[in-house]
Parts: C-alpha cells; sequence; structure tokens
C-alpha cells in the first residue's frame, strides 16, 4: 500500500518555531510530528510513503533518509513549486501513487494530525463500502474551525460544509483518508482543496464515507492546539499506563521529560509539561501546560505556564513565561524579565519585559 502525507504549507500557524525546523520535525512529545505518521502506516502494512512537500525540502531531505532507514519504508518527496492547497498535491502525485500500485486506494492524511490513527478500522471500513473514498471524523468544541460532516447510520456523508459560519453539527474532518486510485484522474490539474472543491460534490454523489475516530484527537498546527494535543496525549499515555511519564514528589500530573534532561529536585514540574532532550532546569522553576523543546536551559526561578521554549534557548533567572507565549531557537531572555502572550522570533535577545502581546521582529 502506498500513503500521501500533505506537508505542503508553511506551517504559518505554528511559527516562529517553523522559522528554523519545517513543521513535520518539530516534536512533539519529544519526537517529531511525523514520526507518529509514519509508525502509523508501516503498522498497516504501508510500504511506500509520499511527501508532498513545499518549504525547506532540503532540510526534509535529510531526515527522511535516517526515517527510511528506522521505519524500513520506502518514503518519496515531491517538490511543489506552488501552494497547491490539499488535493491539488494528491492530482501531483498521481504518476508516483499510480506506479506499481499493489493496492485499488491509498492513505492521505494531513500532517498537523496527533491521535489514536486506528487505520486498520479506517482501511476495512473502506474496503465494506466500496465507494470512492473514506475519512474519520471526530467531535470537536468549536467545528466552525473545521470541515463538518452530516452523515447517515450507514456513514454516508450526505453534506460536507468547510468552516461553517453557522452551525451544522459537531463531527469534523480528522485529516484521515482513504482514496480510490479511480479518483485520481477526477482531480484538476490546479491548486485545489479537497475539503471545498472535491468532498462537497463526493458527498453529493453519495460516493464519501465516514467512520468515527475512537481516542484523543488533535489538529497541533497552531500554538493553543499543540499545547491542548499534548495535554490529551499526556492522558492517553497515563491510561495506556505508560512507564514514560515522569514521577517524583516535584511532579504534578502527567509530565513527560527526556532521559538526557537534567531537572532540580527543588523545580515543580506539571501538569502538561514535555521537556525536551538535554536541557536543564535549574532549582526553583515552576513549569506547567508547557513544552520545552531539546537543549534548552531554564535558569533559577524561572515561572513558565502556557507556553512553548524553542530549541537551544535560555532563559534567565526569575524569568516569567506565560499567556500563550512561543519562544522559538536561539534565543536568550535575560534575567528578571516578564512575558506575556507574546512570540518570540529566533536568535534574539531579549533584556527587557514585553507585557503586552507582541512579536519582537526586531
Amino acid at each position: 500500500m502506498k500513503a500521501l502525507i500533505l506537508i505542503g504549507g508553511f506551517g504559518m500557524r505554528l511559527k516562529p518555531l517553523t522559522l528554523t525546523v519545517p513543521k513535520p520535525l518539530v516534536e512533539f512529545a519529544n519526537k517529531p510530528i511525523l514520526c507518529y505518521q509514519i509508525e502509523a502506516l508501516v503498522k498497516i502494512g504501508v510500504t511506500e510513503i509520499i511527501l508532498c512537500i513545499n518549504y525547506q525540502p532540503e532540510v526534509m531531505a535529510q531526515q527522511v533518509r535516517e526515517y527510511e532507514d528506522r521505519y524500513n519504508v520506502k518514503i518519496t518527496q515531491i517538490q511543489e513549486e506552488e501552494p497547491l492547497g490539499t488535493a491539488g498535491p494528491i492530482k501531483h502525485a498521481r504518476e508516483q501513487l499510480l506506479k506499481d500500485a499493489t493496492h485499488p486506494f491509498f492513505f492521505v492524511m494531513n500532517s498537523d494530525i496527533v491521535c489514536e490513527f486506528n487505520l486498520d478500522q479506517l482501511l476495512e471500513f473502506h474496503i465494506s463500502h466500496g465507494k470512492e473514498a473514506s475519512m474519520y471524523m471526530t467531535t470537536a468544541e468549536d467545528p466552525s474551525k473545521y470541515g463538518v460532516i452530516v452523515a447517515d447510520e450507514n456513514g454516508r456523508v450526505s453534506k460536507f460544509v468547510e468552516k461553517p459560519k453557522e452551525f451544522v453539527g459537531s463531527k469534523v474532518n480528522a485529516g484521515l483518508y482513504i482514496i480510490n486510485n479511480s479518483l485520481l484522474d477526477q482531480l484538476p490539474k490546479r491548486p485545489c482543496m479537497l475539503e471545498t472543491d472535491i468532498f462537497p460534490k463526493l458527498a453529493e454523489d453519495g460516493s464519501l464515507y465516514v467512520i468515527n475516530l475512537k481516542g484523543f484527537w488533535m489538529d497541533v498546527g497552531q500554538p493553543k492546539d499543540f499545547m491542548n494535543g499534548t495535554k490529551l496525549y499526556l492522558q492517553y499515555l497515563k491510561d495506556q499506563g505508560s512507564e514514560d511519564l515522569a514521577r517524583g514528589d516535584n511532579i504534578i500530573g502527567n509530565v513527560l521529560i527526556h532521559p538526557s534532561a537534567r531537572v532540580d529536585p527543588s523545580s515543580v514540574i506539571g501538569p502538561n509539561v514535555v521537556i525536551g532532550e538535554d536541557c536543564v532546569v535549574w532549582n526553583g522553576v515552576r513549569i506547567s501546560e508547557s513544552t520545552i523543546f531539546g537543549k534548552t536551559q531554564i535558569k533559577g526561578h524561572a515561572f513558565i505556564r502556557n507556553s512553548l521554549i524553542g530549541w537551544q534557548s535560555i532563559i534567565g533567572q526569575w524569568v516569567r513565561i506565560e499567556g500563550v507565549s512561543v519562544v522559538a531557537e536561539d534565543v536568550q531572555i535575560k534575567d528578571v524579565v516578564f512575558i506575556n502572550e507574546s512570540f518570540i522570533l529566533p536568535h534574539k535577545n531579549i533584556t527587557s519585559s514585553i507585557p503586552n502581546p507582541s512579536t519582537i521582529v526586531m
């Protein structure tokens, strides 16, 4: 079987982290987002994965070679010369998808998705109804952000509405699909969207079917959702009885700490915190609802809440960061600085407080 992962965007919603690291390689719970997807596809029997890439293809290529060896799967990169949407890349990859194809269908997934993939259930469902396309759906608190699905008890989609302004329902597109090879010839050779150009037409024809995705799901393509996804995933690890979660008198709730990280026992960590590879957390630090990416130092008595702290950064003593702030790679924040609801771009040296929402570009 083959699969296509849609990576065409510039990672705009997850900036400033994606200014230096392609979004699929950003670590989610200490593992690149892309690796979760590759693992799920290999588990179901996919032997070739095609990545449609527009941004930083050279950086992606270096990692792809490593992942091919690690997961024993063929990974092919296809370059988008212009943004093609979510359906355009499928047409762009037509030749590769059909070459030596052993199955009459292929998987497609959005690169922002983390969940309990359960692709075996989707595959069985697709084979059972025999129509052009199948998708997973999930329940969203704010369905206006997604494609909303209306379907009958057999899963036949009667209506697909992308980001509705009025309430249509709470069942939304989970970004995981199986599509028949025969649909490839029906896609236009231009930038277009599955959600607005293809799925509504398939729904009208009775050719689109949907099934509920069990377990947690999150589109982690923007900071707040990245944090919510982390919370869901850490709870999933707890429910599975994972031994990877941190334990100790200074740990509150679900916390994941990389084995190479060093955390002073006087620091209080959690809930819903991930601390990355080779990080150092000094004495008296308080971290909650946050991810600290690899090789970052958090100095004494710093306070971090609801924030993402990028790679190889140094957070000074008595610094306070909160309000869904995002600190990019290689940022130095001097002692006794307060940052609230702000985005700090890479390679910056912050010497004074930022109490009001801001993006540091100087």
